[in-house]
């Protein structure tokens, strides 16, 4: 199995015709055909629908698991290819982020701009996920660094410490009338309609602080970006529990946010695989990185 062949299939799948893709592709349609007819051979499956009516394609159940696979092995050589591709002392090349929702993307975008302004040619490519995500990327060589929140496995990951911890709190519609609460309390929230996040250990910590069975709680909703959940908000579906700095709540927003009192608040890493070996422009940025933490502590 042939990397461009998979360059191929995925061509495929993104026009869904295999005209189109051999168009894009600068190749003739029936050598694409056969590349393709050959794929299947030799993995021994059928990989595509072909339409009867018309020239589109549909992926088979065997299709799909191949595309996700192909897609994360192309990154790879892609991203493996490029950690080589210096030009005397021109650093170029690309640097994967994945990061939950948090505040502390802001320090990654602060390390990036500034290693931009040295070093222009470094592309930067982030994804967005919570823990499991995450570790997921790291784990497949996806990703070079995440952003994580609470508990890391430390035997898989080194870690640097942000200097700041990210805390929990509600938001509600500007017109609910909680928003006259300055802190939130479990009880408060007893018999509200609730959405919280999808996330394992978020929604852990956010039980143990209800303190109650959630079989008692008025779970409506879980979600895995905070964004869509707000929206939900403010269309008077529930409450929900995310962190703060999250969802724009100042000035004629129609959602504010308060704080749980007592709540948890969850510490944050830049994460990285142990034992990894980083390209040229993944050391510079985690070079700066270190930096701006320390500036950021010095400010603390």
């Amino acid at each position: 199995m042939e990397l461009r062949v998979l360059r191929y299939f995925l061509a495929v799948t993104k026009t869904q015709s295999v005209s189109g893709a051999a168009q894009l592709l600068n190749i003739t349609q029936p050598t694409l055909s056969r590349q393709l007819m050959d794929l299947e051979r030799e993995l021994g499956v059928t990989l595509f629908q072909r339409g009867k009516h018309n020239r589109k394609v549909t992926l088979t159940e065997a299709g799909t698991f191949l595309r996700k696979h192909a897609e994360e092995i192309v990154l790879l050589a892609d991203k493996t290819e490029a950690a080589f591709s210096l030009s005397g002392d021109t650093v170029t090349g690309d640097i994967y982020l994945c990061a939950g929702e948090t505040d502390a993307v802001r320090v990654l975008a602060r390390s990036a701009k500034k290693l931009q302004e040295r070093c222009p040619r470094i592309h930067y490519h982030i994804s967005s996920g919570d823990s499991a995500d995450v570790e997921e990327r790291l784990d497949k060589g996806l990703a070079d660094f995440g952003i994580q929140l609470g508990v890391v496995n430390m035997s898989r990951y080194d870690v640097l410490a942000l200097p700041f911890r990210d805390k929990w709190g509600v938001l509600m519609r500007r017109d609910d009338p909680l928003t006259r609460l300055e802190t939130i309390r479990p009880k408060d929230l007893y018999d509200k309609p609730l959405i919280l996040s999808r996330q394992a250990g978020s929604n852990a910590q956010i039980l143990r602080w209800l303190n109650r069975p959630t079989e008692e709680l008025n779970i409506v909703a879980s979600y895995s970006l905070a964004y869509n959940a707000a929206l939900m908000t403010a269309e008077g579906f529930g409450y929900t529990l995310t962190l703060d700095k999250l969802i724009h709540v100042s000035g004629n927003a129609d959602l504010c946010f308060r704080p749980l009192e007592g709540s948890p608040e969850l510490p944050v890493y830049l994460v990285w695989k142990k034992y990894q070996a980083f390209s040229r422009a993944a050391t510079l940025f985690l070079e700066q990185f270190r930096r701006e933490i320390a500036e950021e502590a010095g400010h603390s």
